[in-house]
């Protein structure tokens, strides 16, 4: 346990050191060929802005990973070795995923992709991923049903996968809002994978919270006109979309711990920390239904376009949003131990539903009187 925790550890500080030096290197880059992400009318900034803060994720995780997997076979250690035994299909399509995704993400920054090849190669490694044995297996008496056959359980995973990237990816519309919301659910997928001795999943979610902990300060903090300031882009969203729906999956279809109320509390674990970007993918998607817009265009009616409309300055929508996340977490994961699971995604979609509702009334009374103003 104290060797995991140490290895762990020492993933995230090398993968917060290797991030934090590819970051200016990648800025460096950006500026002299001019690979930016060009100010129009539906973005908030107004400077420009390098979008290839993604193309350090995969590296650095794979690095991280496969050096300490090194250097303990070196020293005569192979518990890192042996953590992976029984794993290794799950991990090695698992990569696979992950470096396609990542291969079209760079191609979407520097020449941009359709859309629908993006959903077919999303569609290819979220098969990658159930093939491995990543699949939804139960649903642990969600709408009253339990053990699913894979006829239903391999496409539902499939539809998962798919809608979790997306999700991150069109969460992605203020400075540190994808990478803060993604650091959340990561480093709790990390702590429970501690928790369940599943230390290589653990150390995946640390080595990936250390690549964004790097990230988020130069998205955040940089200075656009000093060139010091960053975005993830599409590459960026997309590694870390797969990374978390690995993970979501994996604890999803874990069984707990050998008791049947230890295993819905872990399904909730699996979907909790991801709520707040799935819950307004889903908003915005009817929005754009009720009104019969194109689903796939992009707007200014997600979660951090409203709260803007609501007075918030950029970084106060993103705290207050990070804030609503972490309390969503922790609140789940406590009631899930006494109250049921259709109960509390109840409780959650009403909850979700009335601040948005509540948000809606707030910006047109804003409008209104801004506008007789």
């Amino acid at each position: 346990m104290a060797f995991w925790n140490w290895n762990i550890g020492l993933a995230f500080l090398i993968s917060v050191a290797f991030t934090g030096v590819l970051i200016p290197q990648i800025l460096l880059i950006s500026f002299r060929k001019k690979l930016f992400d060009q100010p129009d009318a539906r973005k908030i900034h107004h400077n420009v802005v390098p979008r290839l803060g993604g193309i350090a994720f995969m590296p650095v995780a794979v690095f991280t990973i496969a050096f300490l997997l090194g250097v303990s076979l070196l020293l005569g250690n192979d518990s890192i070795l042996a953590a992976l035994r029984g794993e290794v299909l799950e991990f090695a399509f698992g990569m696979c995923a992950l470096i396609l995704l990542y291969l079209v993400g760079i191609a979407d920054d520097l020449i941009g992709v359709q859309y629908r090849a993006k959903f077919m190669v999303q569609i290819l490694c979220a098969v990658l991923l159930v093939t491995s044995g990543v699949w939804v297996n139960n649903l642990y008496g969600l709408f009253g049903i339990h053990e699913l056959p894979r006829a239903v359980g391999w496409p539902l995973t499939v539809f998962v996968v798919v809608f979790i990237i997306n999700a991150v990816n069109l969460i992605d519309g203020i400075d540190g809002l994808a990478s803060g919301l993604s650091g959340v659910a990561l480093f709790f997928y990390g702590m429970v994978f501690i928790g369940m001795e599943r230390y290589m999943y653990a150390m995946l979610a640390f080595v990936t919270l250390g690549a964004l902990v790097s990230f988020f300060y130069y998205n955040v903090f940089g200075n656009a006109e000093k060139h010091k300031k960053i975005f993830m882009g599409d590459t960026g969203s997309l590694t870390i979309g797969i990374i978390l729906s690995f993970l979501c999956v994996s604890l999803a279809r874990s069984g707990g711990v050998g008791v049947a109320r230890a295993t819905a509390e872990t399904f909730v674990w699996a979907f909790v920390p991801l709520l707040v970007p799935c819950f307004d993918v889903v908003r915005v998607v009817l929005h754009r239904a009720r009104n019969r817009q194109p689903l796939f265009l992009p707007d200014m009616n997600h979660i951090h376009h409203k709260l803007l409309r609501a007075g918030l300055p950029q970084r106060q929508a993103m705290i207050t949003i990070l804030l609503c996340s972490i309390v969503l977490v922790t609140a789940n994961v406590l009631l899930c131990q006494v109250v049921n699971i259709n109960l509390l995604l109840v409780g959650d979609v009403v909850l979700w539903t009335g601040v948005n509702m509540w948000l809606s009334r707030f910006i047109a009374r804003r409008e209104a009187a801004q506008g007789q103003g």
